[in-house]
């Protein structure tokens, strides 16, 4: 990308809405392939609610946690490798074609898990969603950022970045509408075959990017394309651009090599690219590893923690998370050229640590306070339908809902009033079935509890904190942290290092609420997001308003925030920052 591109101001959104009514080819073309960025926040979104009707078609994934984990997470793996195909592909074949293929990808995963009919079969269909997922989080950008005028680049590449939000929030309003349909989880899975289908009409009548068609040689068709986006006086311009840019690119290659290893050797011996690939890497890391995605995979699950029995309800009140999901990334837009990328991540960073450890005090408060278990309801029931760990138990009396729910069985609330003690019952279907048939609502997440609303209005805080910052900032610092030529390579690092994170947390996640507890698992990513926040502080630099060059310059020197960037006396006089120089190596 000549320049590559950053965020967006209020100038560069009114320059592209003005570009915009004077040739509506520029947004066709952005809105076109920012779809790739619709299915990639669709089909992240998706699963959350999908599993909780999954669990209830299949016994063995609501028995099995590590099931769970493995159909949500085998999409987040599926997308390493995805993206990891896209960056070779993209080259060899153009952008135009890898987002082609990664619309055939959505398809036939959708197509799979809508027709699942065990739930390995579903996995299938999510690692054939993954690898899309992950060619089109690098390539609909990219593909947008090379097809754009330079002015409006940031804001047009931005749409990419609203519309995976937007799909997120698509997906909980898809979920929530096929609750009231028998198909339930099958339609929330294979609608999303719809958009991909569309994009992939729409690609077949867009032109390719023009820098790929001029680095291949194709100079006419390249200046043709951008006849139709750029104003005649920047066409001879930006022509000059991309044959300059060409022309470093291939002289890097002659003079180092074209192997991913010898380029990632000469990046780790290069003190500006391997700081920047610190500061990057650490931020995409750190974006993970707060527990954004375990909100976004599990939302309504974590809601159900939360004391919301209701499958339909619990959909519900995850929807305004991922709404609010949306209007953090506006803010994100409008915040980010002004305050600055990093002012923007720490403050997000300390908000997100206090609505964690809130969180934490909540599910903790709630756990303890759970209703207590009535043994002659639990008996009512009959012998069989109780839970084994329960009347075999020599404490019995003190159990309450949780410790039930703790040895993998369910809770049925008393019928009069669910904060009463109730029935301590095996987690079966047919049981199930009977609890709520004498009008009483089953628990096999969480527990009846007071102060659930106040958990979900914490969950939304820490929604609101998160996206300004965390959720968008790190894209946009790893599009300009680096120098030009390493621009590709080291986003491409970072990203996969982004997704092997996101794959880290979401297996994991819910094995560590069965290990630690709801409450254990909120601390606990409040105590990363503590490290991150120190890490953040030492490593990242702000590149706002800063020219590549700049950025390049700043990173050489090393990057030394207050107190490190203080001289320290030594007996002899002689200026010594031994801490300072093992913080920026």
């Amino acid at each position: 990308m000549e320049g590559g591109h950053g965020g967006a101001d209020k100038t560069a959104f009114t320059e592209c809405f003005r570009r915009s009514i004077a040739s509506p080819f520029i947004m066709r073309l952005a809105l076109s392939a920012g779809i790739g960025g619709l299915l990639f926040g669709y089909d992240t979104g998706v699963i959350s609610g999908a599993l909780l009707y999954i669990r209830e078609d299949f016994q063995e994934v609501d028995k099995k946690t590590w099931l769970q984990e493995n159909i949500v997470s085998m999409a987040v793996a599926a997308a390493i490798i995805g993206a990891a195909l896209g960056g070779w592909m993209t080259d060899k074949l153009g952008r135009k074609k890898s987002i082609l293929i990664a619309d055939v990808l959505f398809i036939v995963g959708a197509v799979v898990m809508a027709v699942a009919p065990a739930p390995w079969v579903i996995i299938l269909g999510r690692i054939f969603v993954g690898l899309g997922v992950g060619m089109a989080s690098m390539n609909a950008p990219l593909y947008i950022s090379e097809a754009s005028p330079a002015k409006i680049r940031g804001a047009l590449v931005c749409i990419n970045g609203f519309l995976i939000t937007g799909g997120q929030f698509l997906s909980y309003l898809i979920n929530l509408a096929f609750t009231k349909t028998s198909w339930t989880w099958r339609g929330m899975l294979g609608v999303a075959a719809v958009p991909a289908f569309v994009q992939f009409i729409l690609m077949c009548f867009l032109p390719e990017s023009p820098r790929w068609l001029y680095r291949e040689g194709k100079e006419d068709e390249a200046r043709q394309i951008l006849e139709k986006v750029y104003l005649p006086g920047e066409i001879d311009d930006e022509m000059s651009a991309m044959q300059e840019s060409v022309r470093a690119e291939k002289e890097m290659e002659a003079s180092m090599g074209n192997s991913f290893r010898e380029k990632f050797k000469r990046a780790l011996s290069t003190p500006a690219i391997r700081r920047g690939l610190y500061a990057g890497i650490a931020v995409q890391v750190i974006q993970q590893f707060v527990g954004i995605n375990t909100v976004m995979y599990y939302s309504p699950t974590i809601v159900q923690f939360a004391g919301i029995a209701s499958n339909s309800t619990a959909l519900a009140l995850s929807l305004i998370t991922s709404g609010l999901n949306v209007v953090g990334t506006i803010i994100s837009m409008l915040l980010i050229d002004r305050f600055g990328r990093r002012k923007l991540m720490l403050v997000s960073l300390i908000g997100i640590i206090v609505c964690l450890v809130i969180l934490s005090g909540t599910f903790f408060q709630a756990a303890k306070h759970a209703p207590g278990i009535s043994n002659v309801d639990t008996l009512s029931f009959g012998g069989n339908s109780s839970c084994s760990a329960y009347t075999k138990a020599s404490d019995f009396a003190s159990w309450n809902c949780m410790t039930c729910l703790k040895v993998q069985c369910a809770y049925c609330a008393n019928g009069d009033n669910e904060f009463l003690p109730g029935a301590c019952l095996a987690s079966d279907k047919a049981i199930r079935a009977t609890c709520r048939g004498q009008h009483r609502v089953w628990f096999s997440e969480g527990c009846p509890s007071r102060i659930g609303v106040l958990a979900i209005l914490i969950l939304g805080l820490y929604i609101l904190a998160y996206a300004p910052g965390m959720g968008t900032v790190p894209w946009v610092l790893n599009s300009e942290i680096y120098p030009l030529r390493f621009r590709g390579a080291g986003g491409g690092i970072a990203a996969v290092a982004n997704w092997a994170a996101n794959l880290i947390v979401s297996q994991s996640f819910l094995s560590m609420i069965e290990a630690l507890g709801a409450s254990g698992t909120f601390l606990l990513f409040a105590g990363f997001s503590l490290v991150g926040l120190v890490v953040m502080y030492i490593l990242v630099p702000e590149t706002k308003g800063l020219q590549f060059e700049e950025v390049e310059e700043l990173l050489t020197k090393g990057f030394r925030p207050f107190p490190f960037d203080r001289k320290i006396k030594n007996e002899n006089g002689n200026s010594v920052s031994k801490l300072v120089s093992a913080l920026t190596v």
